[in-house]
């Protein structure tokens, strides 16, 4: 079980607030994603569930029970770090047995646990290498091999992706996301790539200077924003916004549509501008057209064989049913 409940918890360093009054529940069994701009407190929150930081107030719940003054070896938690903070001199088999064999678990147990992770995690035959002989990737997946045999309640994982290029975190998100599917255990995984938490969560939480702006699905979040901070954060490219007479029509002081639901022509259209700048990304470009009169780009989100180039008149074309409206607060304004 791994039921991990927050109830007003904060977090002070000092004079500073920053953490302030939080409640949060997060199921056994899900994978919840903590996501939001550097700075916006949601590393500190996993080390406060992890028990690595001290709550200032409130009460942490592991499985209903008060988790909040256990030391963190003996929370049932298993925590996966940035950086993959391998032992350099030890083969990736007593990488992973470490941790039993600081908890003293007898070696048939050890090794048993070892065989189910490493062959969960496509290890099995780098077992007596050494961290030094393996992609980032692979000491990656040993990092996460040696949270499994821990069985923990939960895996709390800190940014495990960031050290990695592009092509090894495409391939590392789905090797997590098919582990979750496998293991049913709970995952709170802490990114500030909005991608990676729209393609990995059951739950997103959306943090803002230690606030929760939002808690939902990827898709909630996609389709019914709560404010501008959050319509602008999820979806890549970001949301559009608009102000003036253009938002006036819709009853709103802020209006957002996003790039993938704008139609780029030459024909008729409400809209009009002109291309700055083309990014062809094969199966999709997106235009970025300047001079419209309603912000200083709007954003284009098109089909790959669209032609478009700098300095051509573009006309733009917005789908009404999926306009954001939001007050002068940013609040979204319901439908």
């Amino acid at each position: 079980m791994g039921r991990i409940t927050l109830d007003k918890v904060t977090k002070s360093f000092g004079a500073t607030e920053v953490i302030p009054p939080l409640d949060l529940t997060i199921e056994d069994g899900e994978f919840t994603v903590f996501v939001g701009p550097s700075g916006c407190g949601k590393s500190t929150l996993l080390r406060l569930i992890a028990g690595l930081e001290d709550v200032s107030s409130g009460q942490i719940r592991i499985d209903s029970k008060d988790a909040t003054m256990v030391p963190p070896a003996k929370r049932g938690l298993a925590m996966v770090f940035q950086s993959y903070a391998l032992y350099p001199h030890m083969s990736v088999r007593k990488n992973i047995a470490f941790p039993m064999k600081m908890a003293g678990i007898d070696e048939a147990e050890q090794n048993r646990r070892i065989e189910a992770a490493a062959k969960a995690l496509n290890l099995t035959d780098y077992l007596e290498r050494k961290p030094g002989q393996l992609s980032g990737g692979q000491r990656q997946r040993v990092a996460i091999g040696r949270a499994i045999v821990r069985e923990p309640a939960a895996f709390l994982f800190d940014e495990p992706l960031s050290n990695l290029d592009a092509a090894l975190r495409v391939g590392m998100r789905l090797e997590i996301s098919e582990l979750h599917e496998r293991l049913k255990t709970t995952m709170i995984y802490v990114t500030h790539d909005q991608v990676e938490a729209m393609t990995m969560a059951d739950k997103i939480v959306v943090l803002r200077a230690g606030h929760i702006e939002q808690v939902g699905s990827p898709l909630e979040l996609y389709h019914t924003p709560r404010n501008l901070f959050v319509a602008g954060f999820i979806g890549s490219p970001k949301m559009n916004f608009i102000e003036g007479p253009e938002a006036d029509k819709y009853n709103a002081h802020t209006i957002g549509i996003r790039p993938e639901h704008i139609t780029i022509g030459t024909g008729d259209g409400p809209w009009s501008g002109v291309v700055n700048v083309s990014e062809h990304l094969g199966s999709d470009t997106f235009f970025h057209i300047h001079n419209t009169g309603l912000a200083e780009t709007i954003t284009v989100r098109a089909d790959g064989e669209v032609g478009f180039r700098h300095g051509d008149r573009v006309t733009l074309t917005p789908r009404s049913d999926v306009i954001h409206r939001f007050d002068a607060q940013g609040q979204r304004i319901a439908a």
